[in-house]
């Protein structure tokens, strides 16, 4: 999908770069027993981990999620525009209120994303004119919570919403996004149970 036209909404992320960054913490961590976005990575909350990298990427992290939650993280926090749409109600969010033209999304689960790939995907997206999504891909695909997204995605995203096609996945293919390639799977491997998140931090020890 190449880009179009743009669109904000109103109560927007004022942002003066070309790029800005947003975290995802807005699941229920159902199947984790506790909230994923909370875990300890280093001495530090999963969700402000991904943050500050953010910052170091984008300039700039705004956590979409439950601000009484996660307002003590340091970071600004915006609730989901419409509750109950998973990642693409927080993708929605980040379209609908920021005034940048690039929008670097992350999942908060990801507690392998380094600041180097983020950095990597913000200057491919400023690098690419006519594009409207950049993701990062691994052996199993681009990977769409990983990913600058045009903020001239927006109408597509709303579409997607109306039609209750809520599949991050279905929403990437119809957007065509260029790909950075990324080697080592560990860097965006998701921890979505307790066995995934032991297994995870078995290596970094």
């Amino acid at each position: 999908m190449r880009r179009g036209g743009s669109a904000t909404g109103r109560g927007s992320v004022r942002c003066v770069a070309a790029v800005a960054g947003f975290v995802l913490a807005g699941g229920h961590s159902s199947r984790m027993g506790r909230d994923k976005a909370l875990l300890d990575v280093g001495g530090e909350p999963l969700a402000a981990r991904i943050a500050r990298l953010m910052v170091q990427a984008a300039g700039s992290a705004v956590i979409i999620g439950d601000p009484q939650r996660y307002g003590i993280l340091g970071f600004p926090v915006l609730p989901d525009r419409i509750a109950g749409l998973g990642p693409m109600g927080g993708l929605l969010t980040a379209l609908e209120t920021t005034t940048a033209p690039w929008n670097l999304l992350v999942a908060c689960d990801m507690p392998g994303i380094t600041a180097a790939l983020l950095e990597e995907i913000a200057g491919r997206a400023q690098r690419a004119p006519d594009q409207c999504c950049i993701a990062a891909v691994s052996s199993r695909g681009p990977e769409p919570l990983c990913a600058a997204y045009h903020r001239a995605c927006l109408p597509a995203v709303q579409r997607a919403v109306s039609a209750g096609r809520l599949r991050m996945s279905e929403l990437l293919s119809r957007l065509n996004p260029v790909g950075v390639p990324v080697n080592d799977a560990h860097v965006l491997e998701n921890v979505n149970t307790p066995a995934e998140w032991f297994a995870w931090q078995g290596p970094q020890g």
